[in-house]
This record gives C-alpha cells, sequence and structure tokens, in this order.
C-alpha cells in the first residue's frame, strides 16, 4: 500500500522535479543527514530514471551548452565543505534556474529559442557561439548584482528556493571567476597531459611553467588550473608536489607561501569526499569498498605528513587531523559491531601499505632524494654568493 502511494505521488511531480528531489536527496546522504523512508524514495526514483533510459542530470540543452566551458571543474564531492578549484555538480541545476528566472529572463528565453532552433538543424559551431556570448551577458550582469553584500545576500535567498545546498552561492562566484578565464583554462587544458601515471621532476619540469604562465596573468583562476592537473593524476595526493617542489624547505610555512600553495587543501579536500564516501559505504555494508577507500586515506595521510615538516603546527595539520579522528571514529565503530576474538579487515595494520618493508623502503628513499637536494641546494646558494667568493 505505502508503495502504490509514493508510487502515485511521484507521478504527479513533474520530471525535473522528480529529478531535483533526488538530487536533493542524495545531497542530503552525503552531507550525513538521515530522513526516514528517503532510501525508499530514491530507490523508486533510481528505478524510474533506469527504466526511462533517462539520468537524474536532466539540465536543458541550453544550460548544458552554457556550463561546458566548466566540464573539467565539476566535482561530485559532499557540498558541506568547500571544494578549492571545483564546482559542485550539484549546483548547476540551481544556478541555472536563478540565471534564466531572476537574473536575465528575457535574455535566457531568447537564448534557449536560438539555442534549441540552432541544435534542430545540426549547427554547433553557432550553438556554442550563441551559449558564449549569454555567458559574457551573464557575466556583465553577476559583475553588477554581486558589487554589494545586500545583492549578495538577496542572491543566496534566492538560491536557496531552487537548492537546500549550502555550496550553491559559492559555486555561484567561481563559476564567475573560471568563465573570465575560459578561453586560458581551455587552452592549458589542451596542452596538459592526458594522463600523469607519474609525477615526478620529468613531469613537474614540463608542467610547472606551464602553471607559472597561467599565474602570471590569472592567479585568481590558479587553484582551477590545478584541478586540471588533478584529474590527470593517477596518485591525487602527488599534487602537493607542485607546492613542496617549489618551497625554500619542506617546512609548511614556506610550502603555504608558494604559488601551488591551494594544492594541499585540494588534497585535503578530497580526503573529506573519501571520508564521506567512506561513512556511506559502512552504512550499506560493502566492505570491501570502505577497504579500498579507507587505504587509499592512510596513504595520503602519510603522503602529507611526510612531505611536509612541522604540518601539525599548521592549518593543513589541524585539518587534516580533525578528518583522521572522524575516520577513525567510523572504522572503530564498524570493528565494534564484531566480537573481540573476530578479526575485521578494516582492523588490519596491512591497510597502512607504508608499514610494510617496502613502504619503509620507499620513506628512506624519499629521506635520502631530500637530503640530497637540500644538500644540492646548499652548496649552490654558497657557491653563487659574492660575499662567499669574495672570502
Amino acid at each position: 500500500m505505502i508503495q502504490t502511494r509514493l508510487k502515485e505521488f511521484l507521478q504527479r511531480l513533474t520530471p525535473p522535479t522528480r529529478s531535483n528531489l533526488l538530487d536533493e536527496l542524495e545531497r542530503l546522504e552525503l552531507s550525513g543527514n538521515e530522513i526516514p523512508g528517503a532510501g525508499e524514495v530514491m530507490e523508486a526514483l533510481r528505478a524510474e530514471f533506469r527504466g526511462s533510459g533517462q539520468s537524474q542530470k536532466r539540465n536543458s540543452p541550453a544550460a548544458r551548452y552554457f556550463f561546458a566551458p566548466l566540464e573539467p571543474l565539476l566535482v561530485d564531492g559532499a557540498p558541506q565543505h568547500a571544494t578549492t578549484g571545483g564546482i559542485q555538480r550539484g549546483s548547476l541545476s540551481a544556478i541555472w534556474e536563478w540565471i534564466s528566472r531572476d537574473l536575465l529572463p528575457t535574455m535566457a528565453r531568447d537564448y534557449i529559442k536560438s539555442l534549441n532552433d540552432l541544435i534542430a538543424v545540426d549547427k554547433q559551431r553557432e550553438a556554442r557561439q550563441a551559449a558564449a556570448t549569454f555567458q559574457i551577458k551573464v557575466l556583465k550582469s553577476m559583475e553588477g548584482v554581486l558589487g554589494s553584500p545586500e545583492s549578495a545576500d538577496q542572491i543566496r535567498a534566492r538560491l536557496a528556493t531552487y537548492t537546500a545546498s549550502p555550496a550553491a552561492f559559492d559555486d555561484l562566484t567561481k563559476m564567475l571567476s573560471a568563465l573570465r578565464a575560459r578561453e586560458e583554462l581551455a587552452k592549458l587544458n589542451e596542452a596538459l597531459p592526458a594522463k600523469l601515471a607519474r609525477f615526478e621532476n620529468a613531469e613537474l619540469a614540463k608542467i610547472s611553467p606551464l602553471l607559472a604562465a597561467f599565474a602570471k596573468t590569472h592567479s585568481e583562476q590558479l587553484p582551477f588550473a590545478l584541478m586540471l592537473v588533478l584529474r590527470r593524476l593517477k596518485t591525487p595526493w602527488q599534487l602537493i608536489r607542485l607546492a613542496t617542489k617549489a618551497a625554500a624547505s619542506k617546512n609548511a610555512a614556506d610550502v603555504a607561501a608558494t604559488p601551488c600553495a591551494a594544492a594541499v587543501s585540494m588534497v585535503l579536500d578530497r580526503m573529506e569526499d573519501r571520508r564521506t564516501m567512506l561513512r556511506i559505504a559502512l552504512k550499506h555494508e560493502r566492505i570491501l569498498v570502505a577497504k579500498e577507500i579507507l587505504v587509499d586515506i592512510y596513504d595520503t595521510e602519510y603522503a602529507l605528513r611526510v612531505r611536509i615538516d612541522q604540518l601539525a603546527e599548521s592549518d593543513w595539520g589541524r585539518r587534516l587531523d580533525a578528518l583522521m579522528a572522524s575516520i577513525t571514529e567510523l572504522v572503530e565503530s564498524e570493528i565494534k559491531r564484531f566480537p573481540d576474538n573476530v578479526g575485521h579487515v578494516l582492523g588490519s595494520r596491512r591497510l597502512r601499505s607504508y608499514n610494510s618493508l617496502s613502504g619503509r623502503l620507499t620513506y628512506l628513499g624519499w629521506k635520502g632524494r631530500d637530503a640530497v637536494n637540500d644538500s644540492a641546494a646548499f652548496f649552490k646558494k654558497m657557491l653563487g654568493s659574492p660575499e662567499k667568493s669574495r672570502a
């Protein structure tokens, strides 16, 4: 009876409303909010979309063309924390509703009609140009309305009518920033390697100049450029090397002073998302998935602590400590569900690969390379100093 009534209720909703409902329920699940009966509703909605061959991400063609330059920057992380260099995919529907209903409703209607007409006759280049023209109009209008705190508060209130996500307004401002540099970001995206299986000195030597050139004219958008690199990495934590290699020393303060310091925050953002994924995996008793996530978390934690000295005294270190404390609590809660004499895979020391012999050898290799590099830098500085040369 309940299933029948639920189905009847969902059928009375329009397809866009059903899509938004599923998006919001999934967002709440990612945020850790428990809503009685939400699981049943989500399953019913997902079954409907699967049956019709549709996706719940039902942005219109006009919206998809408009947001196309942002695609490399879109992330599907938890919306309750900031995402450095990324824009939450789940915010786009609400942002588009605000643009088309509140910001520029008349221009939006004209753009939508024009774009649909162009798509109907398969004029893709003209459709992309129409989207680019509308982007410029939106940028100019947004720059005007975001000029005062009062306007910002009004925009937040309007966005709240389209989504309960706390990330929507920040994503709107990031969208504005990214679109200002859309052409340069597109050129950088094309110049970067398709994949980065390794991120050692040779790769850094190729990519660092590209980022430096980009930062000369678009320093505000550098985190977006870092996101383009992050998406190519086989081992995401290695993004921090862009900051640690450029720093005067391994101390956290020196790393934070580099142009690419945001890379460390981005790695921590990813750890926050992995924690959310771990919690969901445990909730649904997907232990093998949880194991893979936990191994990745432990490896990232280890890399941060080894690669950055005095980390514990920095904001990064305090954030990492809080993250790992909450992750430990999640794991211990899962392990306690089993008797003491029954081992649990999540409690195995083998999950921390750096405790193995190969892990310790890797650690010694890192330390050896650091010592050699530090010595070389010291002697180079000494030999290059005019005062020392005269002496």
